[in-house]
């Protein structure tokens, strides 16, 4: 009989990658928690299942359900038994956070210590990995990439929710000894992204022939810059992460001994935000038309920059099948050939 997973906010744009991945290269079963709402779209599974044959579609369980609420009874009777578990349900838009912050409160803090409290409960569980973002250590000077276990400095609601987040989850580990792995992604990237997002929202202005409003500080300059991921080599490092706690625990990040592992998984290359519509420009071949515009001083919570430390996920053996030029015109062509997915 194969392993159970659990994966909460599967039918979101990292989730469903993730249970994607987790298909192609395993036997696992998979249960989804989802709760629908803007950013987890069953959409995403229909379309990412349709060429998959009917004893791989049945290994994915879909459970509605919205984590601010607790685990019941009737909830565990449907997950059941599990192996392993990948918490990636949050809200997760900058902006969305700095209009609706008690939103994100409840999202990612209450719905974490749910998930939490409920695995803690569980015999046979091995791993559970919290998805966190490279946002919690606030904005990255020139130079400059924080480590692992380098100090917060969350510079809007949703930062410090999801720093929350981390932090509940550290306190599970060292008081109920829950298996906590805590991950760092950067600007993930890829196929059916929503569209609110920068590079697909880009190229669906690109398609319409409105102008790109680009990201920069106060001298309308400078862009701001971010390291970028592909969503598929997100995928592989959580994978290899899991199939290789070995590496972790024999490894200090820490250097005054706390227990919880975290691994930064980085950005590939960082690209101003110019330079991300220029590439979107030169794979779908539509001219740009742009504006440099100075959002971090007129509007609270924008950073100019983030950069993670890549050295430890390294020194364990990953690294990424993807650079980010060929995942670009990867994702930019198949945006092309699946306009639907640029619509709002």
């Amino acid at each position: 009989m194969s392993d159970k997973v659990l994966v909460t906010g599967g039918a979101g744009f990292i989730g469903h990658i993730l249970v994607k991945y987790i298909l192609d290269n395993t036997d696992w079963e998979i249960v989804s928690i989802d709760r629908l709402d803007y950013s987890g779209n069953l959409n995403r599974f229909s379309h990412m299942l349709k060429d998959y044959d009917e004893v791989t579609k049945k290994r994915v369980k879909i459970i509605y359900h919205d984590l601010k609420s607790e685990v019941n009874n009737l909830l565990e009777s449907q997950i059941r038994d599990v192996k392993h578990i990948f918490h990636l349900a949050a809200s997760s838009h900058v902006d969305r956070s700095i209009t609706e912050p008690m939103t994100f409160v409840y999202d990612n803090v209450v719905a974490t210590g749910n998930l939490l409290n409920y695995s803690r409960n569980l015999d046979n569980l091995e791993t559970l990995v919290y998805f966190s973002t490279d946002e919690v250590f606030g904005p990255a000077p020139e130079g400059v990439s924080f480590k692992e276990w380098d100090r917060y400095n969350s510079t809007n609601p949703y930062s410090a929710s999801k720093a929350g987040g981390e932090e509940l989850a550290v306190a599970f580990e060292n008081t109920y000894k829950l298996p906590i792995i805590i991950t760092h992604t950067m600007n993930v990237f890829g196929e059916r992204q929503h569209p609110e997002k920068y590079i697909p929202n880009t190229l669906w202005k690109l398609r319409n022939g409105e102008k790109i409003l680009i990201h920069s500080d106060s001298t309308k300059t400078k862009p701001g810059s971010r390291h970028y991921i592909y969503s598929e080599d997100v995928a592989s490092a959580v994978l290899y992460i899991v199939n290789n706690k070995d590496k972790l625990a024999k490894s200090s990040l820490d250097q005054y001994g706390a227990r919880c592992k975290k691994v930064n998984i980085p950005g590939t290359k960082e690209l101003d935000n110019l330079q991300v519509a220029e590439l979107i420009s030169e794979y779908s071949g539509l001219s740009l038309n742009y504006e440099l515009v100075d959002f971090h001083s007129t509007r609270p919570g924008h950073d100019l920059r983030y950069a993670l430390d890549d050295s430890f996920i390294k020194s364990i053996g990953w690294e990424p099948n993807y650079s980010v030029d060929e995942s670009f015109e990867k994702m930019v062509r198949w945006f092309l050939d699946n306009p639907e997915w640029l619509d709002f």
